[in-house]
């Protein structure tokens, strides 16, 4: 069954959430311990005119911001998200993350993205602020004719995508008219890009997805979309890429990435179950 509001299900009781969350309390699918945290193949390319390349070294993925950013933010962000009674963001909703992040019960690193979370609500966040990407993120060429990429707030992880270990995910978005990933977003599209570092090449499972949900906050308009193999992007050597292209309209726009990567490895289709990452985008 196709959820009409798919961000909002993850919505049950916002105060609760984030209560656990400054509490520590872990994820119901909790990541381990220690994850192992792979590096890229040696000698990974991009396959065709793609810009997208690998990280030098892969990101630092933190317990913390899984464990706590991973389960509140797509709550909240849900929550605000609910227009109020006039049809705009949830004034109150808002009060009360502003009165949170306030607290100082934070980590540095969990009040840095929260911050980013309101200010992206509340409109206050310009679309400049959202084009920087993060450590660790695919290496992306400068330039006139450059993508303009908007990064996820965290990496991830993936149990079990690779032989032994676990694999880092990073996500990204592009807002159209640009020509990444390809065949290229229009204008009123976005662009999702995930990358299972450490994998092979992407394969496509009809029965395990890796989904998009996004809404946009300024149009109240929902929908999903699979992220598929892209034969531009790393289709021969890895590590695993994943792009599908979303008619989101213009506007301010929140994604949650979930589900499953499936990639080959050494001949072996290999799947595993990744924590969502959220994203804020300006399209």
């Amino acid at each position: 069954m196709r959820l009409r509001h798919p961000l909002r299900q993850m919505t049950i009781t916002a105060t609760a959430v984030v209560a656990a969350a400054v509490l520590g309390a872990p994820l119901a699918q909790a990541a381990p311990a220690s994850p192992a945290v792979p590096s890229p193949p040696v000698g990974t390319t991009v396959a065709g005119a793609s810009p997208f390349g690998t990280p030098s070294t892969p990101p630092k993925v933190d317990q913390r911001v899984l464990s706590s950013v991973g389960a509140f933010v797509p709550a909240i962000i849900g929550a605000a998200a609910t227009p109020g009674a006039d049809g705009k963001i949830n004034t109150a909703l808002l009060e009360q993350a502003r009165a949170l992040a306030a607290t100082g019960q934070f980590p540095p690193e969990l009040k840095a993205i929260w911050d980013q979370v309101i200010s992206f609500l509340d409109g206050s966040a310009k679309p400049a602020a959202a084009t920087r990407a993060a450590g660790g993120a695919p290496e992306i060429p400068t330039g006139p004719n450059a993508p303009k990429i908007q990064q996820f707030l965290y990496p991830t992880v993936g149990f079990g995508c690779i032989p032994g270990g676990n694999s880092v995910g990073t996500a990204l978005v592009t807002a159209g008219p640009q020509d990444a990933p390809a065949p290229g977003p229009r204008a009123g599209q976005a662009g999702y890009v995930y990358t299972a570092l450490g994998t092979g090449p992407a394969f496509n499972s009809k029965t395990h997805p890796l989904v998009a949900a996004w809404i946009n906050i300024d149009t109240q308009r929902t929908g999903q979309i699979n992220l598929l193999r892209n034969p531009k992007i790393n289709a021969a050597k890895g590590p695993g890429t994943f792009t599908a292209i979303a008619n989101t309209g213009r506007g301010r726009v929140i994604s949650a990435i979930y589900g499953n990567v499936t990639t080959t490895i050494k001949g072996k289709v290999v799947g595993c179950t990744i924590i969502p990452t959220v994203g804020l985008a300006f399209v």
